[in-house]
């Protein structure tokens, strides 16, 4: 019976979550149309929406550890469901996402996302991609703030191990910035898929941050340890057995 319970809690707050998506948009669009920051307040609304009512509605509370930047970093970040997107975002002040380029279809989402400076990626022509984002930084075109990029490249369950892709590496040494990663645990209480939400504490650590001019084998070496070793700990934490 609980179970039960708690999967019906989870529709209802899922429900409600991509509902709030449209109004907070709606709220929203005439301070987005007029500026960035207005953009930027809406996204950062909603995440304090989804999280505010995570906790009550599904008792998934969250929790930030280590120091989320402020300045222009890269932000390398486990990436195992859409809280961990939220939650990210959330910590930081200016926040952009390398995002699938099919995403900026999405509506609000799309829009929103293009409006705070994320940029699009087209699958299998991820190459061509950061030589146009990189040479857009250098021209001063891209807007400010913090680079948020999944290493990985799209949602991996926890305990599962999964390669990191080389274009964070490419992107480290071109735009020659810091890096700081982040770990997770909380696929452990929303799953990739599905729509059962687990309470718990969902924590999502801000490592120490890799300083640029690393050669590229090395930092993603040292970036995967940190990342991996981090999320296991997290995981372990929560209860989860690999």
């Amino acid at each position: 019976m609980s179970y039960a319970i708690q999967w019906l809690r989870s529709l209802i707050f899922i429900t409600l979550m991509y509902l709030a998506m449209l109004v907070v948009g709606i709220v929203y669009l005439p301070a987005a149309i007029i500026s960035r920051r207005g953009a930027m307040a809406a996204c950062h609304a909603y995440c304090s929406y989804v999280q505010w009512s995570a906790r009550w509605m599904i008792g998934l509370k969250v929790e930030i550890r280590g120091t989320p930047p402020t300045d222009e970093v890269m932000v390398a970040a486990k990436h195992q469901s859409f809280m961990d997107v939220i939650c990210t975002y959330h910590a930081v002040p200016r926040g952009k996402f390398i995002m699938k380029a099919i995403l900026k279809y999405a509506p609000v989402l799309g829009w929103f996302g293009l409006r705070i400076g994320c940029i699009p990626v087209h699958r299998g022509k991820r190459g061509v991609a950061i030589k146009q984002m990189i040479a857009d930084v250098h021209a001063g075109k891209s807007l400010p703030g913090q680079l948020i990029i999944y290493p990985q490249g799209t949602r991996i369950a926890p305990g599962v191990k999964a390669k990191y892709k080389i274009g964070t590496g490419a992107l480290y040494r071109e735009l020659g910035q810091p890096v700081v990663p982040v770990a997770t645990n909380v696929g452990v209480f929303w799953p990739k898929r599905g729509i059962y939400r687990k309470p718990g504490t969902a924590v999502f650590e801000f490592l120490p941050q890799i300083d640029a001019g690393l050669e590229i084998p090395k930092f993603m070496a040292l970036l995967e340890e940190q990342i991996e070793t981090a999320s296991d700990r997290l995981n372990a934490e929560a209860g989860f057995i690999g």
